[in-house]
């Protein structure tokens, strides 16, 4: 509601106010709300340890990934992300379909943290919220930066002023910093000074390195060899390489508070899944069916690369354009799919305020510049789209849903409507007779 408010509030405000005056004060605007709330709640970051993880994708398991660690150390622990928050031992699903909520519910969220005295606070951190202000008088102990590619153009307008507002999360006496050496973007935030600083990868450059690397359906095995000299070797139940540099960067920041190494090795081993997050549905079927937020052209990318090397049947992709975003994104995830995907069900995704068939019209420009027209159904509506895939999968295929990860609704229009990928799946499958429960989510 207060969300709504705001929006309502800037619409006004956006009206009245000369286009250029406006843009100048908008800022202003969003810092004045981070600054009355802090003042409201008695600025309730500054009594906390906070660790906030910030990039294009991989946030959100990165930081699972770091509170698993310190879960593993003995350590209370508070968390949000996209997925879920959690304080201590109770763990609530996020709602918003946001990241980073508006300043009310952030320091309404860090005071009853700091009640709860957790022992440290692992936050996920977007561009938006950095540029926004929303963290604003919240000292940043720690921060990882796990990758920058292309998104959010349609807000920041180029990479440059992307790449700025992330930087953003450096700026304030942050004293321990994991970069990614591997990432394009390594070199620009490797420039920005801080107190200590280590970088993660597999170059051989990095303080952190990265080494015997083994992928398998159920997980991955890797060492990762600190300053030269401590060496680590890894087990992890998360799939993919893109989860080994998360994992990655998570055991690199808790090294570098000397977190004991035992518990480093013990947290990334415990940590299991991620809701929405290459997260599998078990049930009595012959195929792999896995369900991802997958939202970005590098994302898409990663996820049906690692899924493709470890099919032995087709790769069936159910995806759609997203609207209100960087409309450059959508034909080149249309491309990405056409290039790794045996079948691609073509459907719908969060519309916003743009047309669901002209979205698809958009992502089918980059399928058919990637000869993929041939193996892709365009099928209007989620559920059907989702029906679709399940009913032609067969023995040793994969199919894989990406997009919407674990969120509750759709933003339409001005409105919202209930969706969850999930949901949606498990009563196809029931309708099917392949699945008689499930497990709830939390609360």
């Amino acid at each position: 509601m207060y969300y709504r408010a705001m929006k309502s509030v800037k619409r006004v405000l956006k009206k009245i106010i000369p286009s250029g005056l406006f843009a100048r004060l908008l800022p202003l605007f969003h810092k004045s709300q981070s600054v009355f709330y802090n003042l409201l709640f008695g600025f309730p970051g500054r009594k906390l340890k906070v660790i906030a993880v910030t990039g294009t994708n991989g946030k959100t398991t990165t930081v699972s990934y770091i509170a698993s660690i310190l879960q593993a150390n003995g350590d209370k622990v508070g968390v949000s992300t996209t997925s879920y928050q959690q304080i201590g031992d109770k763990v609530y699903h996020n709602k918003e379909n946001r990241t980073v909520a508006d300043p009310l519910k952030v320091f309404w969220l860090l005071r009853r943290m700091r009640m709860a005295r957790v022992d440290w606070v692992v936050l996920e951190v977007t561009s938006h919220a950095l540029d926004q202000h929303r963290l604003w008088g919240v000292p940043i102990y720690a921060a990882v930066m796990t990758n920058l590619t292309q998104d959010h153009l349609d807000y920041h307008k180029t990479m440059e002023n992307y790449a700025a507002a992330k930087a953003k999360l450096f700026e304030n006496d942050v004293k321990f910093v994991a970069l990614n050496a591997d990432d394009e973007w390594f070199d620009y935030y490797n420039d920005i000074p801080v107190q200590q600083k280590m970088s993660y990868g597999t170059s051989k450059n990095a303080s952190a390195h990265l080494s015997n690397i083994k992928l398998t359906p159920s997980g991955s095995h890797f060492s990762l060899t600190l300053d030269h000299t401590v060496k680590l070797d890894f087990k992890s139940s998360l799939i993919g390489q893109f989860n080994v540099y998360n994992a990655a960067a998570a055991a690199t920041i808790a090294y570098m508070f000397y977190i004991d190494k035992s518990a480093v090795v013990k947290g990334i081993a415990e940590m299991q899944t991620v809701p929405g997050r290459m997260e599998p549905i078990g049930a009595d079927i012959p195929y792999n069916l896995i369900i991802d937020f997958a939202h970005t052209p590098d994302g898409l990318e990663k996820v049906l690369e690692t899924l493709k090397d470890m099919t032995n049947g087709r790769l069936i992709l159910v995806f759609g354009g997203i609207g209100n975003r960087d409309d450059g994104e959508r034909p080149m995830m249309g491309e990405i799919a056409a290039r790794f995907a045996d079948r691609i069900i073509l459907t719908d995704d969060e519309p916003y305020d743009k047309d669901v068939a002209w979205l698809r019209k958009d992502v089918m420009k980059g399928i058919k510049k990637g000869k993929g027209t041939g193996k892709t159904t365009e099928v209007d509506g989620r559920r059907n789209g989702i029906k679709k895939a399940l009913d032609i999968a067969k023995k040793d295929d994969t199919v894989v849903i990406t997009g919407m990860g674990d969120y509750d609704f759709v933003k339409v229009g001005d409105g919202y409507e209930p969706w969850n990928d999930k949901q949606a799946v498990v009563e196809l499958l029931q309708e099917k007779g392949r699945l008689q429960s499930t497990d709830k989510k939390s609360e």
